[in-house]
């Protein structure tokens, strides 16, 4: 019988190819692809198993690098839109703050080159907002025990006395968005 970690695995795997198919029935010279799911659904790592099998550039924007802090996922995700978004879909390159953490403020300027295929993940990221932005929206469906263990060997006591608050603006995002709902493609991780 194959191991949680085993059957994670699998169907990040599986996402990966179903993104991948999606990217070449569309034609698109430029994805912009939106990842969104709970914490610890799998959705970094999801991005970096498509960058590693993307043929040529490809730009990852990981939300907890915009996420103002520990309340800030619903204003994370408007940023996103508002700095990274917009301008992309207007052939514009996108200049964004990233947040640091440790200071506890915007720090450098980062860019998102216009000309070159993007991934964004994190949670919240896909709302009806953004969703019109992003041809290719991926939802991670996974049990609260599975997400939990994961982010929780990833993070540890870092993340540990965050989980519950950062829970609860995951249930706002999921009433207020329905992300699912607006999602091209949803997968169901182990």
């Amino acid at each position: 019988m194959p191991s949680s970690a085993d059957a994670f695995d699998a169907a990040i795997r599986r996402a990966a190819e179903t993104v991948q198919d999606a990217v070449v029935a569309a034609g698109l010279a430029r994805a912009v692809i939106l990842i969104d799911g709970r914490s610890g659904a799998g959705k970094t790592t999801l991005a970096a198993l498509l960058r590693e099998r993307w043929s040529g550039d490809v730009q990852i924007v990981a939300l907890d690098d915009v996420y103002p802090g520990w309340d800030g996922l619903a204003a994370g995700a408007e940023i996103v839109r508002e700095q990274i978004l917009e301008p992309l879909a207007n052939g514009t390159s996108a200049h964004w703050r990233r947040w640091d953490w440790a200071r506890a403020e915007p720090g450098e300027t980062m860019v998102t080159d216009a000309t070159t295929p993007v991934i964004i993940e994190g949670s919240g990221v896909l709302t009806p907002a953004s969703a019109v932005l992003a041809p290719i929206r991926v939802w991670l469906e996974s049990p609260t025990a599975s997400r939990r263990e994961r982010a929780l060997a990833r993070d540890g006591d870092t993340y540990r006395p965050h989980w519950d608050r950062w829970a609860a603006q995951e249930d706002v995002h999921l009433t207020a968005d329905a992300p699912r709902d607006l999602a091209t493609i949803i997968i169901d991780v182990p």
